[in-house]
């Protein structure tokens, strides 16, 4: 079996190890990592450190991969990169990733209000005819999980892998640990929400006892991945012939929030901080990048953060990888 070199052990180990601890780490990790070190030891002999053309050189797209292939082996060094210059051990250029999707530009749907509301009052439909307890409690995970995002503009990730100690329900403050990126944020609940996941959590005590996820599949296990996709899917068809996913509603939640400050004054700046940072978002724009998409609105964005809003509004903590 091959091992890292001991010339790059010790930074590599470290770096593992602060993973880990944020549990984002996993056995292909560990493989891109040893394929690294090859890497270095084949085209860089004698070399002692991680340097930037040891990087470059790496994540360089290869005559035999796609661009969504070329980013799953490269986006772990640069998150290395990233670990080590953020803790001056280095002071390197973090590469620019490939994405299979960097040449798309999707265009999020535009809820109504009569939209939405078509499409909660069907999940809440669903709840009513299941056939048994279990399956009524799975529906009502639907119906509670789509209000969630919605109104808080979480990620489906982070609301399908939420823990129920992360959640109080006491002060209605959600402490998001696993998302996107590895650094935690929190999410306040606005008062009809609080109450919604206080009951649901109320059902759910009496189906799954002590429960590792917020939304529960078995007692210890979350919904599967495919889940939020495809149930969204099957219940806005119902309602609606257009297209639309559940990350449309973190969209959303962007957007309304930002229209909705559009004579704010001085207030507009305070109130997109906050916004970024509820959300995650690891730079300011990020968070205008959902308002941009929307071309009668971005005029109305732009007046507010020309050059100069951004030396006004400190930049947002590192809250997500990109």
């Amino acid at each position: 079996m091959f091992e890292i070199s001991p010339s790059r052990k010790t930074l590599i180990d470290a770096f593992k190890e602060y993973r880990v601890a944020a549990d984002r780490w996993n056995s292909v990790n560990d493989k891109l990592m040893l394929y690294f070190d090859r890497h270095c030891l084949e085209h860089f002999p004698g070399v002692d450190d991680i340097t930037q053309e040891m990087v470059d050189s790496w994540c360089v797209q290869r005559d035999t991969e796609i661009a969504g292939s070329c980013y799953c082996r490269t986006y772990i060094i640069a998150a290395l990169v990233e670990y080590l210059n953020q803790r001056g051990i280095c002071s390197l250029s973090v590469p620019e990733l490939l994405r299979a999707d960097q040449h798309r530009t999707y265009i999020p749907h535009g809820f109504t209000d009569e939209e939405l509301s078509a499409f909660f009052e069907e999940c809440d439909k669903e709840v009513t005819v299941a056939a048994d307890q279990l399956v009524a409690v799975r529906r009502l995970a639907i119906s509670v999980f789509f209000r969630l995002i919605y109104s808080t503009g979480m990620r489906t990730i982070e609301a399908r892998l939420l823990e129920t100690g992360n959640v109080d329900l006491a002060n209605g403050v959600i402490d998001i640990k696993k998302s996107k990126g590895i650094d935690q944020h929190y999410v306040a609940l606005h008062g009809s929400t609080l109450a919604i996941l206080k009951n649901y959590d109320k059902v759910l005590r009496t189906v799954f006892p002590g429960r590792e996820y917020f939304f529960a599949y078995t007692a210890d296990k979350p919904f599967y991945r495919e889940w939020s996709p495809l149930v969204f899917r099957r219940i806005w068809d119902k309602v609606n012939d257009k297209h639309a996913n559940p990350y449309d509603l973190r969209h959303n939640y962007a957007i309304r929030n930002i229209n909705s400050w559009t004579d704010e004054g001085f207030g507009f700046s305070d109130k997109f901080l906050y916004l970024s940072k509820s959300m995650g978002h690891k730079k300011l724009e990020s968070t205008k990048y959902y308002y941009s998409l929307v071309p009668a609105l971005a005029d109305t964005l732009a007046s507010h953060s020309q050059p100069g809003f951004d030396d006004i509004v400190p930049e947002v903590t590192r809250y997500e990888e990109s």
